[in-house]
């Protein structure tokens, strides 16, 4: 991680990370994996060390750095160390998620909620997708009547990360018949009657990434829990795609990234016709262009993120990272898993679990169709009425 993209204090952090995921997360993960779900004091022990939350004011705990290189670095260390699903699970919750909590929240409700998401003893999720809405935003159907002093809220989540362990869960629910005006956010809180959690899906990749269904049954949800504005939820939710989309960028990046280096050791040991495959000019060839692929995309994704920082970072050109990082991992991940012939195969070595990992990558924060039509779309190819 040596680029001039980052300074001292981001290679002491990246440090920092890569500790922890080595010391606190490697040893365990294969345990994890099995249970489904990383265990809460995992987030406690990474808040206590400043692994979340990083970018919060330092009133709450945090030290106000609103520079997404640092949560570029957090993903990094840990798809480096081989623990990509406690990583992206982190991320759900510094990348996705803080950004909401930060800067829509009043301040009774900042000093209710983030110094425990600060220091890990508060769980963040976000609830849009729904069985019927995904990729379509305006499609979701989770209802919040208005009944006074409180919402009541009725409908399903589901594809929830974190959503076993959630204690927060930002929810876009619909609180009018208006396709985008009648969508607001609410955070709806562990142990309100009504909101229960369905099972932790068993999925193809990241296992140790809990992931849930949802159920709200009449939720009584305050007013005092709505994020920002009545009805201005799906503008809210417009504005920080952008960061979620980097947020996959990066870390489709770093797993590539990770891959090439384990594969480069991998050929170097590997012996085949009395010497190492990596000797083969087929070897070379196939690394050449992995390399290749992960240096053009470091370089446009390293811009993306100094755009960010800047808030220049248009949703066209997030969706552009997205849409090439992600299947630039799938190309890599592929050429490199057919190096390590039948050993690839095996979920005990670690190209094979970051394969099965990045399937997902393709479909959520917007699928590469959804990136393409966004693309396609400022292309301006079409008149529009």
């Amino acid at each position: 991680m040596q680029r001039v993209h980052y300074d001292a204090d981001h290679h002491a952090f990246a440090e920092l990370a890569g500790d922890f995921a080595a010391k606190e997360v490697a040893p365990h993960l294969a345990e994890w994996d099995a249970d489904g779900i990383i265990p809460r004091e995992v987030f406690a022990k990474a808040g206590d060390i400043g692994l979340l939350g990083f970018a919060a004011d330092e009133r709450f705990g945090g030290v106000g750095a609103r520079d997404f290189r640092y949560n570029q670095i957090l993903i990094e260390a840990f798809m480096d160390a081989d623990c990509g699903p406690v990583g992206l699970s982190f991320a759900v919750h510094n990348d996705i998620c803080l950004p909401y909590l930060a800067d829509l929240t009043t301040p009774e409700q900042q000093q209710r909620w983030l110094p425990g998401f600060v220091n890990g003893t508060l769980i963040a999720a976000i609830g849009m997708t729904e069985p019927g809405a995904g990729s379509d935003v305006a499609g979701i159907r989770t209802s919040a009547v208005d009944a006074g002093d409180h919402f009541v809220v009725n409908g399903a989540k589901t594809f929830i990360t974190n959503g076993q362990n959630a204690d927060l869960v930002i929810t876009a629910v619909r609180t009018s018949p208006d396709r985008h005006r009648g969508l607001t956010l609410m955070v709806l809180e562990r142990g309100m009657p009504g909101f229960e959690r369905g099972r932790n899906l068993d999925k193809l990749g990241l296992h140790s990434q809990d992931t849930s269904e949802l159920v709200f049954t009449d939720v009584a949800v305050p007013k005092s829990n709505v994020l920002g504005g009545v009805g201005s939820g799906f503008a809210y939710m417009m504005k920080n795609l952008p960061q979620e989309r980097m947020q996959i960028a990066v870390g489709s990046l770093a797993r590539a990234r990770a891959a090439l280096r384990w594969t480069v050791d991998y050929v170097r040991e590997r012996t085949a016709f009395g010497k190492p495959i990596g000797a083969l000019q087929n070897t070379r060839f196939v690394l050449a262009d992995v390399a290749t692929e992960v240096s053009v995309a470091e370089a446009f994704i390293d811009r993306c993120v100094t755009e960010l920082n800047a808030g220049r970072l248009s949703p066209t050109d997030a969706a552009k990272a997205k849409l090439w990082a992600t299947e630039m991992e799938f190309r890599c991940l592929d050429s490199c898993q057919q190096l390590f012939g039948g050993y690839g195969y095996m979920r005990e070595y670690s190209i094979a679990r970051a394969a099965i990992d990045a399937r997902v990558t393709r479909v959520y924060g917007g699928t590469s169709e959804i990136m393409r039509e966004i693309i396609g779309r400022d292309l301006a190819l079409v008149p529009t009425d």
